[in-house]
C-alpha cells in the first residue's frame, strides 16, 4: 500500500492525485459504468458487479442505478439493505451500512474533508476523510446528506432533505439542516 492510500485510511492528510488512488478510482468508475448501464431486468448482473465493487454486500441487499462512489471497496452493505436511485457514496474512508437499512433517492454519504483554516493546504489539494456508520434498520429519506465522521444509531429515521452533521442516537426521528432530534421512536 502506498503512502497516500495509507494516510487516507488513517484519516490523515493525503493527496488524491496519488497514482495508486487514481488507479483505484478508475477501476471503480469502470465497474460503475457497467452497473449504471444495466437494464431493468438485469438484477443478477447488477449484483455481480456490486460483489466485485463493494467491500461487502449482504444477502438480499441491492442498489438502484444511477450509483456513484469513489473506491467501492471501502463500502460495506449489510443484509436486506437498499440504496435508491442516484445515491452518492464518497468512500475515502470506510462507510458501513447495517442490516435492513433503507436509503432514499439522491442521498449522499460524504467522507471527504478539506482543510478549512489552512488555505494553502486546500489550494494544494490536500484532504482527509472520516468514516460513516449507519446502524441497523435506519431509514434515510430522499436527499439526505450525511457528513464525514457521522454515526447514525439503529432504528433511527432521518427526514427527507436533512443534513446530518453530527452523530444521531438510536431510535429517534431527526430532521432539518443541520439535522436535530425531533422525537424518540
Amino acid at each position: 500500500m502506498g503512502e497516500h492510500k495509507d494516510r487516507m485510511l488513517r484519516g490523515e492528510l493525503y493527496r488524491d492525485n496519488d497514482p495508486e488512488l487514481v488507479a483505484e478510482r478508475r477501476r471503480c468508475q469502470e465497474l460503475l459504468d457497467k452497473f449504471n448501464a444495466t437494464g431493468a431486468g438485469e438484477d443478477q448482473q447488477r449484483h455481480g458487479i456490486l460483489t466485485d465493487l463493494l467491500g461487502a454486500i449482504g444477502a438480499g441487499s441491492w442498489i438502484m442505478p444511477r450509483f456513484q462512489c469513489d473506491y467501492g471497496h471501502l463500502i460495506r452493505l449489510g443484509d436486506n439493505s437498499f440504496l435508491n436511485y442516484d445515491a452518492i457514496v464518497m468512500d475515502c474512508a470506510p462507510v458501513t451500512i447495517g442490516n435492513d437499512v433503507s436509503i432514499g433517492p439522491r442521498a449522499q454519504l460524504l467522507t471527504a474533508l478539506h482543510p478549512m483554516a489552512d488555505h494553502e493546504l486546500r489550494r494544494q489539494r490536500w484532504e482527509t476523510a472520516a468514516p460513516i456508520t449507519i446502524g441497523d434498520n435506519v431509514w434515510l429519506g430522499g436527499g439526505v446528506i450525511v457528513c464525514p465522521g457521522v454515526t447514525i444509531g439503529a432504528n433511527t429515521v432521518v427526514g427527507a432533505g436533512s443534513v446530518v452533521t453530527r452523530d444521531l442516537p438510536e431510535k429517534v426521528f431527526a430532521a432539518g439542516n443541520p439535522a436535530r432530534v425531533i422525537k424518540q421512536l
